[in-house]
């Protein structure tokens, strides 16, 4: 197993990403807002914000550098961190990614992919001997998924792993999320934005006009789909809409004073079960080295 410090040191040198900050997606917007789960996530899983009352939600949409100045209109994944605060004061996470198709299945082949991606005849050996990766870097090479969006209340995001789901009897359901959004290109503010912020910029315009709203869509694993597999592309058994997000206020920048946020798909509540994803299972121990520097930054 690739050590956690050796992780966050080899993907910091590739982002050339500054001290205290996230290695990844060191850009970022918090907002806050509210989700309701649907009758239908109610029935299949027990979770607490998953049983149809208002619970409040901190969301914050990132830019995937490790450089806090990118620019909005550089190509490269975007993300969407949503955590859900449950009335007992716990909270529980989903990471999507502008990506449909996770390329690797291990931490240690993400960071070499990360250290491949801009040499060419290096990333052509890494795909050679991994022929997945290079039909799921195809696959979101089709989609345009690292294109800079019009907007991040635009786009839909993929959470990669799965969990498993129990109701209130002990049944269990694997399911994937997608974080699909309700807005169209008819919702966007009157004003034009550029600029490297733009993205930032036109989220805060559009949240001073009215709610940005999502639709949390779970897909319900079939026979043979495969939860532990991050690269797994399920077929499905059904798909459900599983809740709604409302996006109301952009907030001030929850990190500006030191603080540490931390969003970890990890953090699950009774109900919710992990998989044995290595990527997701290797997250926590990742998130706990970058943390330690973040909070205590070396020039």
């Amino acid at each position: 197993m690739l050590d956690p410090e050796e992780a966050v040191d080899r993907l910091a040198a590739v982002m050339k990403a500054p001290a205290g900050h996230r290695v990844l997606h060191a850009k970022g917007l918090f907002c806050s807002g509210t989700f309701n789960a649907s009758p239908e996530a109610a029935s299949l899983c027990r979770a607490g914000h998953l049983q149809g009352g208002t619970v409040p939600i901190l969301v914050r949409w990132s830019h995937g550098s490790g450089r806090p100045d990118a620019n909005d209109d550089a190509p490269y994944v975007r993300g969407m961190a949503v955590s859900f605060v449950l009335p007992d004061g716990r909270s529980t996470d989903i990471l999507g990614q502008t990506v449909p198709r996770f390329p690797v299945r291990t931490p240690e082949d993400f960071v070499r992919l990360s250290e491949v991606a801009r040499d060419r005849t290096a990333l052509v050996k890494f795909l050679a001997t991994r022929p997945r990766s290079a039909v799921a870097l195809a696959a979101n090479a089709r989609v345009k998924a690292l294109a800079p969006p019009k907007s991040y209340a635009e786009a839909t995001y993929f959470p990669i792993h799965a969990f498993r789901w129990l109701t209130l009897s002990g049944h269990a359901t694997w399911v994937r999320y997608r974080l699909v959004p309700q807005a169209t290109p008819r919702d966007r503010p009157q004003e034009r934005f550029t600029g490297r912020d733009r993205l930032r910029d036109e989220i805060r315009a559009r949240l001073a006009e009215g709610p940005v709203r999502y639709d949390l869509v779970v897909t319900v694993a079939g026979p043979k789909d495969d939860p532990h597999n991050p690269m797994s592309v399920w077929k499905g058994s059904r798909e459900l809409v599983a809740g709604w997000l409302d996006i109301t206020t952009s907030e001030d920048d929850h990190e500006a004073q030191g603080d540490v946020v931390v969003f970890d798909p990890t953090r699950v509540v009774d109900g919710i079960e992990l998989s044995d994803d290595p990527v997701l299972r290797y997250r926590p121990s990742a998130y706990s080295v970058s943390i330690e520097r973040r909070s205590h930054p070396q020039p």
